[in-house]
């Protein structure tokens, strides 16, 4: 009885891992937009929306806070705010993430008429995780966690494979069970993927971070760093 039960356990673990790593690699391969000057939202209610314009490379221009959903004397300035930030930046694409009110953020972006911007919802998952983590202070010392958080949402929008291997692939919430799978053949087979799929996909080298180099079969950490 136990050996059956251990026999079903264990078959159970591997086409619950298979469809975790599965799902990994459909969002670490999404389609990229590319090179394109951002905006990037990280909605919500109460404390306003996050606010980040990115340049081509990803690189934080400005960053604000808006309050497009708290009355409407604010919402008229929320919206002065976001046209002049797209004009003054030459905005082509605006990234929301897709957490609480990014449906109402959605509609007061496509409410300002904005010409030639394309408004994309962007998934959010891990993006609080990357905020908070070691990669994030190094990258953005002076900038407090909801910056970060809405930094991310812009360039997973822009190029999603180098955002999200900054991330452990476990945070991007993409499975069922993964609690109670072999932690550690998960891990593993998350790790796989995200090499197979940086190698699969290659990387800029003018842009790429030391995060998605050391996954560039053949070099370190170490290497990826002094790169």
């Amino acid at each position: 009885e136990t050996e059956t039960r251990l026999k079903s356990k264990q078959l159970a673990d591997e086409e619950a891992i298979r469809v975790f790593a599965e799902n990994a690699r459909q969002l670490l391969l999404a389609a990229p937009v590319g090179q394109k000057r951002v905006l990037a939202l990280d909605p919500g209610f109460r404390t306003g929306c996050k606010l980040v314009c990115l340049d081509e490379q990803g690189k934080l221009l400005e960053n604000s806070t808006i309050y497009p959903h708290t009355g409407a004397g604010v919402a008229k300035e929320a919206a002065q705010t976001l046209k002049y930030l797209v004009e003054k930046y030459k905005i082509e694409a605006i990234a929301i993430g897709n957490g609480t009110a990014s449906r109402e953020t959605e509609d007061f972006v496509n409410a300002q008429n904005l010409e030639n911007v394309l408004v994309v919802m962007v998934n959010e998952s891990g993006a609080s995780i990357y905020s908070a983590s070691n990669i994030a202070r190094e990258e953005f010392p002076d900038h407090d966690i909801t910056v970060r958080g809405a930094v991310s949402i812009g360039r997973r929008m822009m190029d999603p494979l180098a955002e999200l291997v900054k991330i452990d692939a476990k945070s991007i919430g993409v499975g069922q069970y993964q609690h109670d799978v072999d932690q550690n053949k998960l891990q593993t087979s998350l790790d796989d993927t995200v090499i197979s799929c940086v190698n699969a996909v290659g990387v800029e080298l003018n842009t790429a971070s030391k995060q998605i180099l050391a996954y560039v079969s053949g070099l370190g950490p170490q290497l990826a760093q002094n790169i």
